[in-house]
Order: structure tokens, then sequence, then C-alpha cells
């Protein structure tokens, strides 16, 4: 991990209050998709959910509690796509980054060197993250800086190769991953499901889409082994989420398609030529996957990133970055985005302070100014404001990091 002490890389022609030098050949709609999605993933949905609990009645709060929290199993809510986008954007960061470092001089072994000791990293912190409040280590690599990073180092080797090969090699990963979950035998009649934390009334899949069930699954049988090889406080059953260390591998596809798309975005067809094969691409991949889904072929679920989930959820991200590259790059509307950019250039830090601050912010505030300070407003409401203080706090932190040139990079 390095600290780079640099002009903000946002575009040469950008002019933006505040804001040092910025570097050329930077797509800025990309920073700002980035950055909508760090802001999004440390408001913590701005506890949304919690509020709309408050109004069991209310249809209005029904909709927004369902968006911003992630689905129990099957299906999507908008909260669901933060790590298909931050993962797709891995993707679509790596064909700017390693052609700029090829143009540099660098060679590629160099290259692989770097990829490799960044999926260390990223696995470590992942694994360093996950641990937090435990009594030792929790060796588990669900988390999505481990997911990215166990297929970091594959999707560097697939840089620079045909188009053809890398769309290739993401269908036969796909295609690969649901046969082994397809192959693995559904569980006996009178199984015992909460021996794998899956409750009585638990709305179990059927047919075909029932190998992808609940920690009752291939990947699932795979984790109770691999886990416990691992130093553990007490021997590993199941995930309670049900999430997944082999979920690195559709993950994998997420970042080829970002791939793919980093480079298109970096070719020399036309800006509009570029923004119709996104949205072809975005649309294609929605009706795919919701095809497998309602088929029965394979069920959407997100926790464990089924081949349907990667194509769907990847449509999704080549549909939002299109909307971002419209205004933002094409349109050149891009005075709208500097808060965005503020979080987007410094996407780990905002990472990890999602992940080990709030709670601690929630006390600290409590603590100087009284556990009253949110009675202000009425009670069903005090969640989203504390929630709201937390991610100014957060904000605040990378727009200081941002006037100092500070942008921490692995």
């Amino acid at each position: 991990m390095s600290t780079v002490a640099q002009p903000a890389p946002v575009s040469a022609k950008v002019a933006l209050p505040g804001a040092p030098v910025a570097l050329p050949d930077r797509l800025v709609s990309l920073d700002a998709y980035r950055g909508l999605t760090m802001l999004a993933m440390a408001s913590g949905g701005l506890a949304l959910h919690r509020v709309s609990q408050k109004f069991p009645d209310s249809r209005f709060w029904h909709v927004v509690g369902y968006q911003f929290e992630h689905v129990e199993w099957v299906g999507c809510a908008a909260w669901d796509l933060i790590q298909p986008s931050f993962t797709f954007m891995v993707g679509v960061a790596m064909a700017y980054s390693c052609a700029s470092r090829a143009a540099h001089g660098q060679s590629w072994f160099h290259m692989l060197r770097h990829a490799l000791v960044r999926s260390v990293i990223l696995v470590l912190l992942g694994v360093f993250l996950r641990s937090d409040g435990r009594p030792i280590t929790n060796w588990t690599f669900e988390d999505t800086l481990s997911q990215i990073g166990l297929g970091y180092t594959f999707l560097f080797l697939l840089w620079g190769r045909p188009r053809w090969f890398q769309a290739g090699m993401a269908a036969a990963i796909l295609a690969g991953y649901w046969y082994f979950f397809y192959q693995h035998p559904l569980p006996e009649p009178g199984f015992d499901y909460s021996r794998v934390g899956v409750p009585p009334d638990w709305p179990h899949l059927e047919g075909i889409a029932a190998h992808w069930d609940k920690n009752t699954n291939a990947a699932a049988a795979f984790d109770e082994w691999f886990l416990n090889l691992f130093p553990r406080s007490k021997p590993f059953l199941f995930n309670g989420g049900g999430y997944l260390t082999l979920s690195f591998i559709p993950t994998l596809v997420t970042m080829i398609l970002g791939l793919l798309t980093g480079e298109l975005l970096r070719s020399d067809h036309t800006p509009l030529v570029k923004f119709w094969w996104l949205i072809g691409a975005g649309l294609t991949g929605l009706v795919v996957g919701e095809l497998l889904d309602i088929t029965g072929v394979c069920p959407i679920v997100k926790r464990i990133w089924t081949p349907s989930w990667t194509l769907y959820s990847g449509g999704w991200c080549l549909l939002i970055l299109a909307a971002f590259y419209g205004v933002v790059d094409i349109r050149k509307h891009r005075w709208w985005t500097f808060p965005l950019l503020v979080v987007g250039m410094n996407s780990i830090t905002t990472y990890c302070m999602a992940e080990l601050l709030p709670g601690w912010m929630h006390r600290t505030l409590q603590t100087h100014f009284g556990k009253s300070i949110f009675e202000f407003v009425a009670e069903p409401y005090r969640p989203f404001i504390a929630s709201l203080w937390v991610l100014g706090f957060m904000w605040l932190v990378c727009y200081w990091m941002y006037r100092q040139r500070i942008f921490i990079r692995i």
C-alpha cells in the first residue's frame, strides 16, 4: 500500500473549486461512478431500512426500505449493486492503469509482480477487516476486498489478450461454475437445515435452482472443508449470510466485464459508438440474467454470485456507467461531480473507514455532546440523521486528503 502525493487525476480540462491541477487521460465518469458507489457503501444506506421499519403500513417506506437493504436471497435491490459496481470498476481501471504502465516502460513481468503483491494485500486487508472485534484472526474470504484480491492476478493475466479470448474465458468460467453447483447432490429428505443455519421458514428453491440454495450448495461444502484448515476459535460450519469463498470465481467475470469495458472506452471508436455499445451490452446482460432466473436454470442470488447474477448485475453496471459517460464525458456536464470525485479518488480509504469507524464515531459524538444529540428530530428519523453525520465526517476526511493531494492506493 502506498501513499501518493500528486495532483488529483481528474481531467486536464476540469476546473474544480479548490481542486489541484489534474492529470490528462483520466475518465472522469469512472471516478464519479466510483465515488457514488463508495458514498453509498459508506452511508450504510443512511439507515433508511431501519427508518422504514417504523412505518410498517406505508407503501412508500416499504419500497425505500427494500431498495436500501440487501435482499435475503433471490432477487436484486439497488443496494445489492454496490459490490458489483466496485468490482466492475476494478476491471475498467486495469485497462487504463496497465496501458499507462506499459507506456511508461514497465515490463510485463514487473506489472505481474505488482498484480501479485496487490492481490495478497487485498486478500489480507479483507481478512483484517473481517477480524475486527474477534478473539483471533478470522480467516474468511468473502469480504469484497478479499474477493477482488483472489481474482486480481488472474484478471491481469487476461489483460492485453484479444477481446474474443477474454469474452470466451468469461463464458467458460460461468459455464464451469454453473456445472460445479449443478453436479453437487441435493440434501436428502429429512435433512436438518438448522445444522447449516437455515431457519425452518426459509423459502427453499425448487428444481434445478435448488442447487443454489443457502448453505447446502457445492461452494458451501468447500468452505466447510477449506476454512477449517485455518486456526479458528471454533470449527467453521456455515456462513450466517450464506457468503462463499469461491464466489471470487464468478466475481472475476465481473472484473473481466469491466476490463472489456475499459478497453472499449480506450479504443478509437467515437464517444457515441462507445455509449451505444455500453447500452447494448448492458441490456443484453439484464435480459440473459433475467431469463436464466425465470426459467429456473440459475437463480439471481447476489450473496453467492451466481452466473445469472454476474450477468444481471454486470448489465446494470454497464448501464450506470453509460449514464455517467454520456452526461460527464460526452455532454461535459461535470460541475456536479466534485463531491463524488473527492471520494472516488480515495476509494480504499473510504472502504476501510466505512468498515471500522461508524460505531466509534457514533459513540464519540454521544460522549462529547450527550446521548440526546439527535432528539431535535422525531424518533423514527434519528438513525437517518446519525448516519448522515457519520457520512459527512468521512467525506470531510476524504476532502482533506484530496486538498493535501494524498491518495492511498494499493
